[in-house]
């Protein structure tokens, strides 16, 4: 099995693994100290291969995480959706995740809305409101009105400073692909289109791109 490291790591492990040898050629002691966080920044910023089962309608997790209470909510106004209440499934991230994002689905990326805001915890629900955030729009392959448009909204948490993302409007993207992580403890909503059949149950860990979330009929 091979060990992959996110971009975005590269230099925060350098910095780490820097302050590390430091200590370690000053004293062995408070090298072997510091020695698990550099461990834990490499794990951090790990990225897995992940394999996304076939079928057709799935609606895959975005992130790796528990997946929270499941609540109606209106999609982020930036998006242009209107404030009719849908199905939103939220992941909490810890900071022993995987942090890399995912796909939840097949499609074309009808809008990107970058926000700043404030940085509670992401497991509160006034997180999804409040906090600094990057919401995507996103309308699934064959479909031909926005009441199919699914949404994806990276959140930033306590520590989370930083979110990322590769995806720009009018973009083909493939379920289980990469697009983004967040850094360093952080949650994903997913707001789902009309029909929807929710599969995945609160509490449950889940894995991105591989655990279903829903299916669309």
């Amino acid at each position: 099995m091979s060990f992959k490291v996110h971009r975005e790591g590269f230099p925060f492990i350098a910095l780490f693994a820097g302050v590390n040898l430091l200590a370690f050629l000053m004293s062995p002691l408070p090298g072997l100290l510091l020695l698990p966080l550099t461990i834990w920044c490499i794990a951090f910023f790990r990225d897995p291969d992940r394999v996304t089962p076939t079928g057709a309608g799935l609606i895959f997790s975005p992130a790796d995480g528990k997946l929270l209470p499941i609540i109606e909510a209106a999609p982020p106004p930036e998006l242009g959706l209107g404030d009719a209440p849908r199905l939103r499934l939220s992941i909490f991230m810890n900071v022993f995740n995987v942090h890399v994002n995912r796909n939840p689905i097949s499609g074309t990326v009808i809008a990107l809305a970058y926000r700043p805001g404030k940085f509670f915890n992401a497991s509160f629900d006034k997180a999804s409101v409040h906090n600094e955030r990057n919401a995507i729009r996103v309308r699934p392959e064959g479909a031909s009105d926005e009441s199919r448009d699914l949404v994806v909204v990276q959140i930033a948490g306590l520590v989370a400073r930083r979110i990322v993302w590769d995806l720009v409007q009018g973009q083909q993207v493939k379920r289980g692909e990469r697009f983004g992580m967040i850094r360093f403890g952080s949650r994903l909503d997913v707001y789902l289109p009309q029909g929807a059949r929710i599969v995945a149950t609160p509490g449950m860990t889940t894995v991105a791109g591989e655990t279903i979330l829903a299916e669309i009929p």
